[in-house]
């Protein structure tokens, strides 16, 4: 199932999105959202797979925003205007869907978008050994044309970049075409911790929690990763298991 975020600022348009996302068992609507400041802090607190988004909106249009993240869900551009069209597609969207949208032109959308997501996962499973089996203290992923070794005990942390993860060590990095989610099930939970939508830390390396950010060593200078707000209850309670 797909997390899905509708973004317009008319409010029929969200009406019809909505009716026909309540049709399709392939999805579940997270969230509304009339603006883009709207679906910017929406996407900063709850994990969001597709983003089926307005082009023409005050303040922000739908391109410029999806202009400004740097990891962005599966994007799939409405409008009433066709000529906007080519610009969709230089965003790397899935689809551009001219309104009024019919139900059939929807469901090819997602169609379309549980197609990619698969694909995506697929192309994860057969790049990357599963982790943590057998006691394993390693994986590989596919980098580079090859398969590369991970030891778990040189990841620092790793960040969600688009269609990519970068996994950064000790002493380099490695980036891989994965999904962050699909990366996090195969590390060793009581190792690792999901501290928001883009990072994943490996809990030895943090060195300091201040008030939404986790301090960490990249290269003997501090780094500071955000803590989501979906994320922070969890890490804590884990945080507070190892406090003196």
């Amino acid at each position: 199932m797909l997390n899905v975020l509708i973004v317009d600022d008319e409010p029929l348009a969200l009406d019809v999105l909505e009716t026909y996302i309540g049709q399709m068992p392939e999805l579940k609507l997270v969230r509304r959202c009339t603006n883009a400041l709207e679906a910017n802090e929406a996407l900063k607190s709850q994990e969001i797979d597709l983003m089926f988004i307005d082009i023409q909106m005050p303040q922000l249009t739908g391109i410029d925003f999806v202009r400004t993240l740097s990891d962005p869900p599966m994007i799939v551009f409405t409008t009433a205007y066709p000529n906007y069209a080519i610009q969709g597609f230089d965003l790397n969207a899935l689809d551009y869907l001219l309104k009024p949208i019919s139900l059939e032109r929807f469901m090819k959308a997602v169609n379309r978008a549980v197609e990619h997501h698969e694909a995506m996962n697929r192309e994860a499973s057969t790049g990357s050994a599963a982790a943590g089996e057998d006691g394993a203290d390693f994986f590989f992923v596919k980098a580079d044309k090859k398969l590369v070794k991970v030891n778990f005990d040189e990841i620092i942390y790793i960040e969600g970049l688009k269609d990519y993860v970068i996994i950064r060590l000790l002493n380099t990095r490695v980036i891989t075409l994965q999904t962050m989610k699909s990366l996090e099930d195969r590390l060793p939970q009581n190792k690792f911790r999901r501290i928001h939508r883009s990072f994943i830390v490996a809990m030895d390396k943090i060195i300091a929690i201040d008030g939404s950010l986790v301090e960490v060593m990249e290269k003997d200078k501090p780094k500071s990763l955000p803590i989501g707000k979906n994320y922070r209850d969890e890490l804590l309670e884990m945080i507070e298991k190892n406090r003196l």
